[in-house]
């Protein structure tokens, strides 16, 4: 592989004591956690539209980042070059896959026929340099938000011209992403929302969401993929409200335009917190629900209220997050996607693999904590003593479903004090402590 980033090596694990940047401390891909290595259990991804797309543009600055291509003029060379890195960098960073948009890989033409061309000639570079690669692709999406003709959304756009371009787009994405062996499809609905409902039947736009991913699955049966379909919860931005706001909304969703057995969530730190949320209790309901299937793990600046999507470096987050995927039986074929990107002055490539290291090694550790405190039930006890009473007497009557108001009316009416129990969350919060 001819070098596109020379400063950045292969990198090793050195261990907790390394001062070395550009070296694991933590994440030792061959290191067995239980019966599975920190590779199979972590199952990391780079997320493409950050890593080699971003630039470090924000609403109010210019693009800051360092990249070997700045000076290609021809956008077709620029992705052929970016495709040939994202296998370097994830081979150098011992990172098993790559996400991607269909407009990340390659740029768009003057019609879809041609945007289509131009993808064709990436997917079959992309397919060659996966011969001789352990780089997988975790999973495809279409970017069915960035151009203007998705102002007012894409499945949901007011326009059945629009629905049917994005339809002919996911139609596209879908074979690219079976083509390129990928294990997933996301949908995020970035413009699938409003910004006011004075202008907007939501009726109609939910309904046409329901449609468009039934479509979806029609299609996947079609050609045989046999991926994973995900949605990915997001309450707001760029749209004020957006129909996918968060898991229970996602699972309600689901629900009533019964699409549960063909979709699970690919659930995004920083979404959560945008919704008000803790990670830790998105992914818990997906998991009571059945439906946590993939992770994009970043982390949010909480002084900010909007998506920084900045690398996870919190070692709480990190151990809460790995202890309901391991609860979750893992991931299965879903990962930890690092959406993510270097701070808008950390410009260099260096920069870009120091970061990636620094998220490897937050969730290393995190998997490290939880896997201890679930082999020995430091949270699993006093869980389940907490709710001990449900297992017998009125407890589980109720449960049973044996109880009415009446008979619930007949055993409080005498009643005495009710003898309630600590809480215990310091008690708790302490147990967390010690594991890390």
């Amino acid at each position: 592989m001819s070098d596109l980033f020379p400063g950045v090596p292969v990198i090793k694990f050195e261990g907790p004591n390394s001062d070395n940047p550009l070296a694991f401390k933590r994440y030792d891909p061959d290191k067995k956690v239980g019966d599975k290595t920190m590779k199979e259990h972590l199952r990391f991804a780079m997320a493409f539209w950050h890593s080699l797309t971003g630039a470090g543009r924000d609403p109010f600055g210019d693009p800051t980042m360092k990249r070997p291509w700045d000076s290609v003029a021809d956008p077709m060379e620029v992705a052929r070059a970016r495709m040939r890195g994202v296998f370097e960098l994830t081979e150098k960073l011992s990172i098993p896959y790559f996400c991607f948009h269909d407009r990340d890989i390659a740029p768009e033409g003057a019609s879809l026929r041609e945007t289509n061309r131009n993808l064709d000639q990436i997917v079959a570079l992309a397919k060659d340099l996966l011969k001789t690669s352990p780089t997988k692709v975790l999973w495809g999406t279409a970017n069915l938000f960035s151009n203007p003709r998705f102002m007012h959304g894409a499945a949901t756009s007011p326009n059945p011209q629009v629905f049917a371009y994005a339809a002919a787009q996911v139609k596209k994405a879908l074979e690219v992403t079976k083509e390129l062996g990928g294990k997933n499809y996301v949908f995020w609905g970035g413009r699938e929302g409003y910004e006011t409902l004075l202008n907007t039947d939501m009726r109609l736009e939910l309904d046409n969401l329901g449609r468009f991913l039934h479509l979806a699955v029609d299609y996947a049966k079609e050609i045989g993929f046999s991926g994973q379909f995900l949605i990915e919860p997001k309450p707001m931005e760029p749209t004020k409200h957006q129909y996918d706001s968060d898991t229970g909304a996602c699972f309600a969703f689901l629900q009533e335009y019964d699409l549960l057995p063909n979709f699970k969530l690919n659930i995004e730190t920083n979404h959560a917190t945008l919704a008000g949320h803790t990670i830790q209790h998105e992914l818990r309901f997906a998991r009571d629900h059945g439906i946590l299937g993939s992770v994009d793990a970043n982390q949010g600046d909480e002084l900010l209220g909007w998506d920084t999507d900045q690398f996870p470096t919190n070692l709480y987050h990190g151990t809460f997050m790995m202890y309901e995927i391991l609860k979750n039986g893992g991931l299965h074929s879903g990962g930890l996607n690092f959406d993510a990107k270097p701070r808008r002055g950390s410009f260099t490539v260096e920069d870009l693999a120091i970061s990636h290291i620094a998220g490897m090694d937050t969730f290393a550790r995190g998997l490290e904590a939880a896997f201890a405190m679930i082999r020995d039930g430091a949270l699993d006890r006093p869980l389940a003593d907490r709710y001990a009473a449900w297992g017998s007497g009125i407890g589980a009557s109720i449960r049973a479903g044996k109880e009415s108001l009446r008979s619930l009316e007949s055993a409080a009416l005498d009643l005495g004090e009710i003898a309630l129990r600590s809480g215990r969350q310091e008690e708790l919060e302490a147990i967390v402590n010690r594991y890390l």
